[in-house]
């Protein structure tokens, strides 16, 4: 998963959400080194992931787009994914995605000491696009892409990959949406036993 369902599996526990959004910057025992909260949200993210990687859903999933991106089809799975979340917010909170990912934004201003330099750093980018937000939107979904395959130097191709999100939307619409359900529960048992 991306960002915005890491943060939305997290809770609403502000630091929680905050270690399982840097958590990839974060490498083994290190998450030590962080407040009891953050280090349960690293341990959370850790858990979401190697859940999501597993699971025949995502890997059905995937399979329609390695044969063109290889290695980076997962990592396009997790971005379509929180498409579809940020699409359907209406079915997961109450709470608008704007005021959501605005108090998210907040919170990680207000906690800049914790924050890993990775993190300090992807900032000024993240707030200046939105990136939570536009994840609403396939044109959202493109930029995000876009960005990611400039890091790559344009060899993983993703920014291509909107074309089978267009092609295969429904089934990845209905693929995310079984798969999100389950996800959902194991992220709650897992916040339970920490």
């Amino acid at each position: 998963m991306n960002f915005l369902a890491h943060i939305y599996l997290s809770d609403d526990n502000d630091l929680i959400k905050i270690g399982n959004f840097m958590a990839d910057g974060i490498r083994g025992k290190h998450y030590l080194n962080y407040p009891p909260d953050v280090q349960k949200g690293i341990v959370l993210h850790r858990a979401i992931d190697t859940f999501t990687d597993a699971h025949p859903i995502f890997r059905q999933s995937t399979k329609k787009l390695h044969a063109r991106y290889h290695h980076y089809a997962g990592v396009i799975i997790d971005i379509f994914y929180d498409h579809f979340l940020a699409k359907n917010w209406v079915n997961y909170s109450n709470e608008s995605l704007e005021n959501y990912v605005t108090a998210f934004y907040k919170s990680l201003s207000d906690n800049i000491p914790i924050l890993t330099e990775k993190t300090i750093g992807m900032m000024p980018y993240m707030l200046e696009e939105n990136w939570l937000l536009i994840y609403q939107t396939v044109e959202g979904i493109e930029h995000i892409l876009t960005q990611m395959d400039k890091r790559t130097k344009n060899q993983s191709k993703m920014r291509f990959a909107t074309e089978e999100l267009t092609e295969f939307y429904t089934e990845f619409e209905q693929e995310f949406t079984v798969f999100f359900e389950e996800l959902r529960v194991h992220a709650q048992q897992k916040l339970i036993e920490k």
